[in-house]
This record gives structure tokens, C-alpha cells and sequence, in this order.
């Protein structure tokens, strides 16, 4: 290592008095910055329990594009942006500069950290990034909302041997792994508010309720409505002795709740799961109670598949009278079925790539992984990363064009028949995801992963939720727990977040960066290094002619690596 590099890594020299970050003054990326520059400004003083840390790189992501498309409109953003603009850029590397008397017993100069970038304080919403000044900055104040925050220290220790790019991009990581973690109630909410509807219940049924209505573990309030004579009768005994307040519902259109837990139908129509789901709260349940000879649903049903990705809502049906049943007979799968059939739609983004990446390296993963895209590019890209790695662990692995219509029809139709365990879908489109939700093998389970606004309406057959038993669920987001996860997992070499590196550039470079997030123009992820002396957006292969050394230690010509990274940064700190 070069000395140079190892007083970068100390983080002990001098610091300016200046540094330059890149203000967003309200929507559109006209409003970045100045003169398509960033601006400079001094170097923030920090108190006695904050830090003063230095950026080292910070990922490009699309959620960035969202708050210069939206600016004050994006739900993460409350503040003036022209009085007081947002600095984006929530994948972070980070290094302790400077220590507040206060914290010396904790922390040192040359700490190095990655950072939960959703932070709460009180319940309030700071995320870096967002409300608070990210990663398209040179240097930032790290203050108690982000060290004793409503989940404790945001900050996540990173080991002196591990790369920048690698650290800054396990946030982005971290949300992929976690959408193979998610876990869902298997009963109903102890505590919650449970809505029973029997307007469309089998007559000739005897409906009950084995568990999640005993002193164990029940609702603090049953919502009925038209529920069978026997039913009621048993749901107000027990209500009685267990304290659970009940309240009748004559119509549907008007519950006392805006908010409800689970919502139980006794046989169903569409028009009223239609009506009757925008009540859900977070996490909340729709379960399908298709006893007897209850008629299957008529047609597909209007699902607000935005909710069910960023509010977690589940709908789960069964054949069987027990209520409970619908709910714990087929419990909720997200981890990636062993040897079955994964198929990721929309697989050539970065994030898709990831999600492809891991399903490859993680052990006891799918037998046959099929990727779909759009885009030409992107998918040759993939075929050429994982391809050979796929086939050698004896995975069949196939890339698929939509828009080549008979070859895509051709590739697709040996799985029309036996369907698939998994899908996850990466590509924010209602059209494709009901399409996709069709292709759902007996007990398979799509993950929604692609960030649909809420409010975005999909056409669903519910009749395959007790019929097939398949599942849809959806994610966003990460714990500090996942991102803790992910960087283990990298730090130990089981998942390497340097494959997702598709181009570099210093800070002067992040809106071109950004240009190239919202036009899709890397198959990878952009990287910025806000500490490097200007130098343009790079593709890594481009590297052969600007940087060949750097190229040189590239894995296979086109993979990041940690030897590449000392080589850059050799060549480029000033």
C-alpha cells in the first residue's frame, strides 16, 4: 500500500476549511447543483457528541432519480428545497475524521462505518440522504438523531480491509437480502381489530375458529358484519369472557375503523374485496374463506399492489371452514424455494442483478433461474456474468427478451405447464405483474420487489390464493439487522456487492451518474468517489484505455475488486 493510501485509510492529516457538495433546490435535475456543478461550502464544525465523518464513495441509486423527479412532493422530503436543498445519496462509505469530546471513549479518527439510511427519531422520518445531508458531499455531521436514534446507532462498523465500494453498496444489497427474510402472521393480530364478513357465506357450512381467539391470544376489537347465526353467536361468547370489544357493521362501505388488522371473508365477490382492502392497516391480512360451495371469484380483482409492497399486505385463502386454516395451513414462504423454479423479471437493472447474483451464490438455491429484460444490452451483460457460474453449480440458466416475441414465447413455454416456485418481479408495471402472477406454480410465491407507488392497481386472480395456495407478497427497504446481515455476508466473502459495480467517477461526475441511473445506461451500479481529484463517469471496461492499471486488476476485465480500488485511489487521491 502505498503511503498515500495508507494516510487516506489513517483519515489523520489536516482538514480543509472547504468542501464541495451537490445541493438539489426543488425537482427536475436542472435544479442540481450550480451551473451543473457542486457548490463549495466550509467544512461543518461539529459538538461534543457528533462526529465529523468523510464520504469515500456513495452509490447511485434510483430512489435518488425519485427525489429530483418529485422534490418537496416525495413523502421523505418536509422542507423548503430552495431555502434549504437536499443532498442526496443514502450508499454510503464513511471514516471518522473528527471525534466530540463526549464520544472519544467510543469512537476514534480512522473508524470506519456503513449507515442505515432510515432514520428515526420519535417516530420522525431523517433519512440520510433525505432530511439529512448524504453521500454527494466531501465531509458531514453525524449527530445523536443518527447515534441514539428510535433504533439505537445507525452506524454499522465496517473492517479496515474492506473495500469502499463494497461497504457503500451493502445498503442497496441489504434490501435484497432482506426481501428473502420477510415474515408474516400466521393467525390473527393478538391486540388488533378483526373485521368478519359473511355477507357471501356458504349456508350449508359450519364455520369456525380453532385458534387466535383464546386467552392466549385474541383481538382487542371484532368488527361483524352478516356473519352466520352459529358463529356469532360462539365469536360473542367468547368475546365476553376474553374482553374483546364487538361492534357491528351493517355496511361495508362504512367501518368504524380506517385502519383493520384482518379482514375475514366468509365466500367473497371481487367488488367486495375491492371494497373492503383499502381498510387494511400495515401488515394487515385479507384472508379468503372459500368454504363449500361458495362460487369461485368471477373475475380478477383490483389489487393495490403498491401496498402490498410497501405496506406488506397479504392475502391468503383456504377451502376449509376453520378460519385459522386460511391462515396457517400454507404459512408465507420468502426465502427462494430449494431446487425450484425462480424466475426474475425485469433481471437486468442492478438491483435485479443482485437479486440473480444471489440466488447463484447462496447455497440450497433454485434448480433453473429464468431472467427477462427488455433490454438487449442488459441481458447479454447478465448472461456473460453469471452464465458460466450458473452452469457450473448445475443451475439451468435462461435469458429471455420479451420483445423477441417468438423466441421469448418458446423459451417460456415449457413453464406454462409446471409453473414457477418463485418469481420476483423487478419491473414496476401493473400490466407485467398480473401477467407474471398467472405463471405461479401450486404454492408459489411472488415477491413484488420493484417500488410501484401505492395506489398502483393490479389485476389479480385471488380464486389461486386457496386454490393453488400461492402467495403475493412485497418489500422495501431494510433493518439495521439486514444491512448488519448483509455486511457480514460480505466481509466473510459469501456475497460480493463489487460485482454490482458497473461504472466509477469522482463527485464531479454524480450528475452524469445520476443522468445514467434514470436513462438505464449502465447494466450495474454507479459509484462516486467524493474524496478523488475530477475525473469523468467511467464504464469499467472503459478503464482499459483511461486507467490500465486500475483495468489490470479488474476481475476477468469487467468485475470491481478491492485490488482495482487500492490502484484507483493510488492514482486519483490528490
Amino acid at each position: 500500500m502505498t503511503d498515500k493510501l495508507a494516510a487516506y485509510r489513517r483519515a489523520d492529516g489536516p482538514l480543509p476549511e472547504t468542501q464541495l457538495i451537490w445541493p438539489l433546490y426543488g425537482a427536475g435535475m436542472e435544479n442540481l447543483g450550480v451551473n451543473d456543478r457542486p457548490i463549495e461550502v466550509p467544512v461543518p464544525a461539529f459538538g461534543p457528541d457528533e462526529l465529523l465523518i468523510r464520504h469515500d464513495a456513495t452509490g447511485l441509486c434510483f430512489s435518488d432519480i425519485k427525489v429530483i423527479s418529485l422534490g418537496e412532493k416525495h413523502p421523505r422530503i418536509y422542507r423548503n428545497m430552495r431555502e434549504n436543498p437536499v443532498v442526496l445519496g443514502h450508499e454510503i462509505a464513511m471514516t471518522v475524521v473528527g471525534v466530540g469530546a463526549n464520544l472519544r471513549d467510543r469512537y476514534r479518527i480512522g473508524d470506519r462505518f456503513t449507515i442505515q439510511a432510515d432514520i428515526f427519531v420519535n417516530g420522525v422520518g431523517y433519512a440520510y440522504g433525505y432530511e439529512i445531508q448524504g453521500g454527494l458531499s466531501q465531509y458531514n455531521v453525524i449527530d445523536r438523531r443518527i447515534l441514539n436514534g428510535d433504533h439505537g446507532n445507525y452506524l454499522i462498523p465496517v473492517q479496515p480491509t474492506t473495500g469502499y465500494a463494497e461497504a457503500a453498496l451493502t445498503e442497496p444489497w441489504a434490501c435484497v437480502t432482506a426481501a428473502y427474510e420477510l415474515k408474516y402472521r400466521t393467525g390473527l393480530r393478538p391486540g388488533g381489530v378483526t373485521w368478519i364478513i359473511g355477507t357471501h357465506a356458504d349456508p350449508g357450512q359450519e364455520y369456525t375458529l380453532s385458534a387466535g381467539f383464546d386467552a392466549a391470544s385474541h383481538p382487542r376489537t371484532l368488527l361483524l358484519t352478516d356473519v352466520p347465526p352459529d358463529l356469532e353467536a360462539w365469536l360473542r361468547a367468547g368475546a365476553r369472557s376474553l374482553g374483546v370489544e364487538v361492534i357491528e357493521v351493517p355496511d361495508v362501505g362504512r367501518p368504524p375503523f380506517e385502519k383493520i388488522d384482518d379482514i375475514v371473508l366468509l365466500g367473497a365477490t371481487p367488488e367486495l374485496i375491492e371494497t373492503v382492502s383499502p381498510r387494511l392497516a400495515d401488515f394487515g391480512i385479507v384472508a379468503l374463506v372459500m368454504a363449500g360451495e361458495t362460487r369461485p371469484l368471477a373475475r380478477p380483482v383490483q389489487v393495490d399492489i403498491g401496498r402490498v409492497h410497501y405496506n406488506r399486505w397479504l392475502y391468503v385463502g383456504s377451502r376449509s371452514p376453520d378460519i385459522a386454516r386460511a391462515y396457517s395451513e400454507v404459512p408465507v414462504r420468502s426465502a427462494l424455494k430449494p431446487g425450484g423454479r425462480a424466475w426474475f423479471v425485469g433481471a437486468g437493472g442492478p438491483m435485479g442483478r443482485m437479486h440473480v447474483q444471489r440466488a447463484i451464490q447462496k447455497p440450497n438455491g433454485p434448480a433453473v433461474i429464468v431472467c427477462t429484460d427488455v433490454s438487449p444490452l442488459r441481458l447479454n451483460d447478465l448472461w456473460e456474468s453469471y452464465a458460466e457460474e450458473a452452469q457450473a453449480k448445475g443451475i439451468t440458466f435462461i435469458c429471455l427478451n420479451p420483445t423477441e416475441r417468438d423466441a421469448y414465447a418458446a423459451g417460456m413455454a415449457p413453464f406454462r405447464q409446471t409453473g414457477f416456485d418463485d418469481i420476483v418481479v423487478l419491473a414496476p408495471v401493473p400490466a407485467v405483474i398480473a401477467d407474471a402472477a398467472t405463471w405461479l406454480a401450486p404454492r408459489g410465491v411472488m415477491n413484488v420487489f420493484a417500488g410501484v407507488a401505492r395506489g398502483t392497481m393490479a389485476s389479480l386472480d385471488l380464486n389461486d390464493t386457496y386454490g393453488k395456495a400461492v402467495r403475493v407478497i412485497g418489500h422495501s427497504a431494510s433493518s439495521i439487522e439486514d444491512l448488519r446481515l448483509m455486511l457480514h455476508e460480505t466481509e466473510t466473502g459469501e456475497l460480493s456487492p463489487n460485482r454490482s459495480v458497473a461504472a466509477v467517477g469522482s463527485l464531479s461526475a454524480a450528475k452524469d451518474g445520476l443522468r445514467a441511473v434514470q436513462d438505464t445506461v449502465f447494466p450495474g451500479k454507479v459509484v462516486i468517489w467524493p474524496q478523488i481529484r475530477d475525473f469523468p463517469l467511467t464504464a469499467l471496461p472503459d478503464l482499459k484505455d483511461k486507467l490500465p492499471t486500475v483495468y489490470a486488476r479488474l476481475k476477468n476485465g469487467r468485475e470491481w475488486t478491492r485490488e482495482a480500488e487500492e490502484e484507483f485511489l493510488r492514482l486519483l487521491l490528490p
